[in-house]
C-alpha cells in the first residue's frame, strides 16, 4: 500500500430544471461510495416523496437569515421565490477526508463555489437535447403547477447562458451515457496531481531521493 491519500473535490451539477442534473447525481451516488451528496437547506415546502435530511434540510425563512448572518453557509441563492444553501462545516470536512461531494445547484451557486474554493471545484453543465424534451420532461415528472413549469421554460434560456463558466458540458440525451460520462469526469479529475497528497514523497521515495 502506497502513501498516497487525496483530498476529495466539489462536484457541481448544473442545468436548467428537467434536464436532468438530480437524475444523474442519484445514479452516481447509487455506483460510487466515495462520493457523498450535499444536503442544502431550503426555504421551500417539502414535496411529495421527500425526506428531511435526506434531499434537504427544510427550514423557516428566519433559520435560513440566521445561518447567513453567523456565515454558515458555504454558497446560497434564491430560485423561484425560495432561498437555497450549503451548510460549509460538512463540505470541508468530508473533502479534507479523501471523500468527493456532489451539488445539484445553479448557476449562482457555482459561481459563489468558484469564489471560495475554485481549486477544489469541478463543474459539469447539464444541457437538455432540444426545449420541446425539456417540457416533456418537465410535465412527465408531475411535480409542478402548469404555471410553474411555464416559469421554469422562460428562465431555462437564461440558466443555459452560464453553460461556459463550467469545466464540463454534457448533452443529456441518454441517461445511462450521461451519468457514464460524469463519471469519466470524476476519475480524470481524482487523478490529478493536486489532489494526491504524498505523491512527491512516493516519486522521490521511488527515485532513491531522500
Amino acid at each position: 500500500m502506497t502513501s498516497i491519500s487525496r483530498r476529495g473535490f466539489m462536484l457541481v451539477l448544473s442545468s436548467p430544471s428537467g434536464a436532468g442534473k438530480t437524475s444523474i447525481a442519484t445514479k452516481i451516488l447509487e455506483v460510487d461510495k466515495n462520493v457523498n451528496v450535499s444536503i442544502s437547506v431550503t426555504t421551500r415546502l417539502m414535496r411529495p416523496g421527500e425526506r428531511e435530511g435526506e434531499d434537504y434540510f427544510f427550514v423557516t425563512k428566519e433559520q435560513f437569515q440566521s445561518m447567513l448572518h453567523n456565515n454558515e453557509l458555504l454558497e446560497h441563492a434564491d430560485v423561484f421565490g425560495h432561498s437555497y444553501g450549503t451548510p460549509k462545516h460538512y463540505v470541508f470536512d468530508t473533502l479534507t477526508g479523501g471523500k468527493d461531494i456532489i451539488f445539484d445547484i445553479d448557476w449562482q451557486g457555482t459561481q459563489q463555489l468558484a469564489q471560495l474554493a475554485r481549486v477544489d471545484l469541478v463543474s459539469v453543465f447539464i444541457l437538455p437535447p432540444s426545449l420541446g424534451e425539456l417540457e416533456k420532461r418537465l410535465n412527465t415528472r408531475a411535480q409542478d403547477s402548469a404555471d410553474v413549469i411555464l416559469n421554469r421554460m422562460k428562465e431555462a434560456s437564461n440558466e443555459m447562458s452560464h453553460w461556459a463558466e463550467y469545466d464540463y458540458v454534457i448533452v443529456n440525451e441518454d441517461l445511462e451515457q450521461s451519468v457514464a460520462q460524469v463519471h469519466a469526469i470524476i476519475t480524470a479529475e481524482r487523478l490529478k496531481r493536486n489532489r494526491q497528497r504524498g505523491l512527491l514523497d512516493f516519486v522521490n521515495k521511488l527515485r532513491g531521493v531522500n
